[in-house]
């Protein structure tokens, strides 16, 4: 089996690191043309210069900060007056960690703004020309904390599962226009978000940080972090036509992390 994505358009958000550069990587590799999307004009003309054109594509960039949502909405109402989509990553930034106590209504807001109004606003712009098309593919980079929730991460847990949750019925609402919309459930991965993370929990408790990794790797029965590129290959599987019947999903990519069933 060989993925083709030749022709088809994919918006990739946090494209310039991690998780979200791996996915534009790849799916640059499988003949896709990628807009990458974040803040870091810097960054994301480096990324650029990595994507493949073997298949004669035109990459582009998007400078936005996904924490000024209005401004982001300018942004992308911009680009989509112009551009088609055909696959969308909803992908951004990370709230900051923190439990119940060290967080005030202002930091769910924004994590409400960064998590789940960034992703809606963006889908539904792409939505008219993916049931224009009768394709279309939606896919979310969500974390494993929808289904166990870290008391360290209140934020990311609250507003990742609101997303979910939204995806779910818009699975539903989509489906017969040959749309798929399905979500990534994120384990533990070698990138600069899981290790500052584990720098704090160091931190907090007075520990080096390498003993942080050791007791988070001996927790993945994998016994392993993953890799970012591990990722993109799940993410140019579900942009293609061979999971055309998969949809509505939550599909855990931890090594084995996650102890529930369903």
């Amino acid at each position: 089996m060989q993925i083709d994505l030749t022709g088809k358009r994919a918006l990739v958000g946090g494209a310039t690191a991690g998780i979200g550069k791996a996915i534009a990587l790849v799916l640059a590799e499988c003949g896709a043309q990628v807009y990458l999307m974040a803040r870091n004009k810097q960054k994301l003309e480096v990324t650029l210069q990595e994507l493949k054109t073997d298949s004669g594509q035109s990459h582009g960039i998007i400078v936005t900060d996904f924490m000024d949502f209005e401004n982001h909405k300018v942004i992308l109402n911009d680009f989509f007056s112009n551009h088609k989509i055909d696959i969308l990553v909803n992908n951004t930034n990370g709230p900051s960690g923190g439990g119940i106590e060290s967080k005030s209504e202002n930091d769910y807001l924004d994590a409400f703004n960064l998590l789940f109004q960034n992703a809606v606003f963006t889908t539904n712009l792409a939505l008219e020309h993916m049931k224009k098309e009768g394709f279309g593919r939606i896919i979310n980079v969500s974390s494993l904390t929808v289904k166990e929730p870290q008391d360290t991460l209140v934020l990311s847990n609250s507003m990742r599962i609101a997303l979910v949750s939204w995806c779910k019925s818009l699975s539903n609402a989509v489906a017969a226009d040959g749309i798929t919309v399905n979500s990534i459930l994120t384990g533990y991965f070698a990138t600069d978000r899981l290790y500052s993370l584990m720098d704090n929990q160091a931190k907090s408790q007075g520990i080096p940080v390498s003993a942080v990794e050791k007791s988070r790797i001996q927790s993945i029965p994998a016994k392993r972090l993953g890799n970012a590129q591990e990722y993109g290959y799940l993410a140019a599987f579900l942009a293609s036509p061979f999971a055309a019947y998969l949809n509505g999903a939550s599909i855990p990519l931890d090594g084995g992390l996650s102890k529930v069933v369903f």
